[in-house]
């Protein structure tokens, strides 16, 4: 079945995705966990407590889980996607699933260790005509999902965010003093290279991103009109037709 919209605004209306999930069994956006396991095996502990945002039909919570981290929240704002993952890991206990939106998590503050995200905020912005200047709206969005996994990660706790969008594009996203976290930022080859930041919530920004939130601040950052992307073809479909 062919799961491409004919339009990217349908990646971000529920009813595209529970559609798909009624039919697709499983898909891993950007690579499955092996190709970024190394990575997170530096940041994540086995017996942290681990909130997974937008798990969708992925296997990664179940390698995960076979890998040793068994205590995994998940949450996708799909009730198909929630009731066939629930019934698939019904015998994984330390792994729960949950209908969710991600802008408002109903969680504590300070819950988790870390936080998880893997082509969730890519989806989010899957629309924009330009990574560089955020419609008002997709803004607010993302803002208000970062300041909802800021909240909810431990002091110490990582957020750790997988996605194809470059430093020079997703740090104007994260690196901002008001999530009170650091960002540092990894890479790996999963068709072409994919990026994995790590923000820790307690630590302060760096010099050079701290600048980079100050220039965005005075409005002084460039904006080039156009980003050019490999074109070596890959299987992640929105990726096929992100217009950056």
């Amino acid at each position: 079945m062919d799961y491409l919209p004919e339009d990217n605004s349908r990646y971000k209306q529920v009813d595209y995705w529970d559609d798909r999930y009624r039919t697709e069994e499983t898909y891993d956006w950007l690579g499955s966990f092996c190709k970024f396991q190394h990575l997170l095996e530096n940041h994540v502990n086995k017996e942290d407590c681990i909130l997974v945002l937008g798990c969708g039909n992925s296997s990664m919570s179940g390698d995960m889980y076979g890998a040793g981290y068994q205590s995994i929240t998940n949450v996708d704002y799909s009730s198909v996607c929630v009731r066939a993952l629930r019934a698939r890991h019904r015998e994984c206990p330390g792994m729960t699933w949950h209908e969710m939106d991600l802008q408002q998590l109903l969680f504590p503050d300070a819950s988790f260790d870390v936080i998880l995200e893997k082509a969730t905020l890519d989806a989010i912005m899957v629309e924009e005509k330009s990574p560089w200047n955020l419609s008002t709206r997709t803004a607010a969005t993302v803002h208000q999902a970062l300041t909802e996994v800021s909240r909810c990660l431990k002091p110490g706790g990582r957020f750790v965010s997988i996605t194809f969008a470059s430093p020079i594009l997703r740090k104007r996203l994260y690196a901002h003093a008001e999530y009170s976290w650091s960002v540092k930022t990894y890479s790996y080859d999963g068709g072409f290279e994919y990026y994995v930041y790590v923000m820790t919530k307690g630590e302060a920004l760096s010099s050079e991103d701290a600048a980079l939130e100050k220039r965005q601040t005075e409005g002084a950052e460039s904006t080039p009109d156009t980003v050019t992307l490999p074109e070596e073809k890959t299987a992640d479909d929105f990726l096929s037709k992100i217009d950056l």
